[in-house]
C-alpha cells in the first residue's frame, strides 16, 4: 500500500500540517515537536531540509535532514500522520534516493531511542546499523547509520 510516495521540497504553508502531525497519537514519545513558528523558520531558512511526504497526492508528512558535509546528512525526523501502512519505509527510500541524487551524499546517520520498537525495525529492514550508544535522560539514544551507493 505503501507504494506512489512523492519527495518534494516542503513549502512554509504546509508548516501547520507538520506541526499537526507532531502533534498526534504516540509522536511525541520519540521527537520533541517543533512550534509552528520553528517549523516555518526551519522551512524558509537553509540550515535544515524539509522534504514533504506525498502519497497519492495527499500530503502524509515529512523528513526533515540536515546536510553535515559533503557527504554525509543526518536524518532528523520522519513524522507519518498514517502509520502501518508502509509509507514512512517507502518515504526513506525515496529520501536515500534524493539525499544521493540531489546532495551528492555517501552517508546518512539518524538517533533513535532503543525503546522506540517501530522505528528501530523499520531502519534495521533497511539496513541501518548501530555504529553509537549514549544516554539521554536515562534513555539509550542509539545512532545508526548507512552508507549509500552513488
Amino acid at each position: 500500500m505503501g507504494g506512489d510516495i512523492r519527495l518534494q521540497p516542503s513549502q512554509v504553508d504546509e508548516a501547520g500540517a507538520f506541526f499537526e502531525m507532531e502533534r498526534e497519537n504516540g509522536v511525541g514519545d520519540f521527537v520533541l515537536p517543533y512550534t509552528l513558528a520553528q517549523h516555518a523558520a526551519f522551512i524558509a531558512g537553509n540550515e535544515l531540509t524539509y522534504l514533504s511526504i506525498y502519497h497519492c497526492d495527499v500530503l502524509v508528512g515529512f523528513i526533515i535532514l540536515r546536510q553535515e558535509s559533503d557527504q554525509v546528512v543526518e536524518f532528523r525526523r520522519i513524522v507519518i500522520a498514517a502509520r502501518g501502512k508502509g509509507l514512512g519505509q517507502n518515504a526513506i527510500k525515496a529520501m536515500e534516493s534524493y539525499c544521493v541524487t540531489q546532495l551528492g551524499c555517501q552517508r546518512i546517520w539518524l538517533d533513535v531511542f532503543a525503546d522506540n520498537q517501530r522505528g528501530l525495525h523499520i531502519y534495521h529492514k533497511l539496513a541501518f546499523v548501530v555504529f553509537h550508544e549514549q544516554s539521554v535522560n536515562n534513555r539509550r539514544l542509539l545512532l545508526l547509520q548507512k552508507y549509500l551507493t552513488v
